[in-house]
């Protein structure tokens, strides 16, 4: 039986990074399978995405100890990242993206397991009970930001999510709560950024007449609209459509842009640099 091993790394460029890796699975009796490898040149920095096997599970600790002998100091390195990652999922009312999210759960298709769905409105218990995941209704009004938050990351705390899935959770978190979470909260914005940043993006696009809708797929950060764009999508629109037209164009598109951005991000494809991602498909 062959063990499959999945490693993941960043770090700082250097000349022979690929043979020094290369060298230490040799070493494990590990033979490459698939490797990705990228370096900005303008960063200086290298990204990997290896997968291995072996016909022996490898020690994980000992095998991450090897790896960062021979890689400059500070490399970011995993050996066999959470195989299915633990997701909860924000919703205010709308169910488009929420629905796609929990039938790719049922079906097992996700490749991440829903653990609980948060709700600033109770609009979506009933269908969010009907597949037999936790529904937390935490309103927002008559609550300061802070109290509202510190309700919110309560309910999390007994899950350990992995990540935070904003699918239509129509509210601005604070920097804080972002940092608690950071690089791991991802949202999907009914714009293609950087285009409409905020509110009502189809009637904006509506009133200048634009020719292209789409959606993105982001890491939240603590700029609005603002952090790595992990998928974007278009669909061309002309003067036939009207606003009503354009947003069931829209919610097609955050549907697929959405469950693209999750598939990547659950099977450990996306590596974050500053405000960029580097993505191997």
């Amino acid at each position: 039986m062959e063990h499959k091993t999945l490693i993941l790394v960043q770090c700082r460029d250097a000349v022979g990074l690929v043979s020094r890796i290369a060298h230490v699975l040799a070493g494990y009796n590990m033979n490459i399978t698939a490797m990705r490898e990228f370096v900005d040149e303008g960063e200086q920095q290298f990204f990997a995405r290896i997968a291995c096997d072996g016909s022996e599970a490898p020690d994980d600790a000992r095998l991450l100890t090897a790896l960062k002998e021979v890689l400059p100091e500070g490399a970011d390195v995993l050996v066999n990242p959470r195989p299915e990652k633990r997701v909860a999922v924000l919703v205010t009312r709308e169910y488009h993206c929420l629905g796609d999210i929990l039938t790719r759960h049922f079906f097992k298709t996700l490749g991440a397991q829903v653990c609980c769905v948060i709700g600033n409105h109770d609009h979506l218990r009933k269908f969010t009970e009907q597949f037999s995941i936790p529904f937390h209704h935490i309103s927002h009004e008559g609550r300061s930001q802070e109290e509202f938050e510190r309700l919110i990351l309560e309910a999390l705390a007994p899950y350990e999510p992995d990540y935070l899935v904003l699918a239509k959770f129509m509210r601005i978190l604070s920097p804080e709560f972002v940092e608690r979470y950071r690089e791991r909260i991802i949202n999907i914005h009914h714009s293609f950024l950087p285009a409409f940043i905020g509110a009502h993006p189809y009637r904006r696009a509506f009133e200048r007449g634009v020719k292209l809708i789409g959606a993105t797929a982001h890491f939240v950060t603590s700029e609005l609209d603002q952090g790595p764009i992990i998928v974007q999508q278009t669909t061309p629109v002309n003067h036939n459509f009207s606003v009503k037209d354009m947003v069931i164009a829209g919610k097609g598109i955050e549907r697929a842009v959405l469950s693209k951005a999750l598939q990547l991000v659950f099977q450990d494809r996306v590596f974050v640099l500053k405000n960029k991602t580097v993505v191997f498909e």
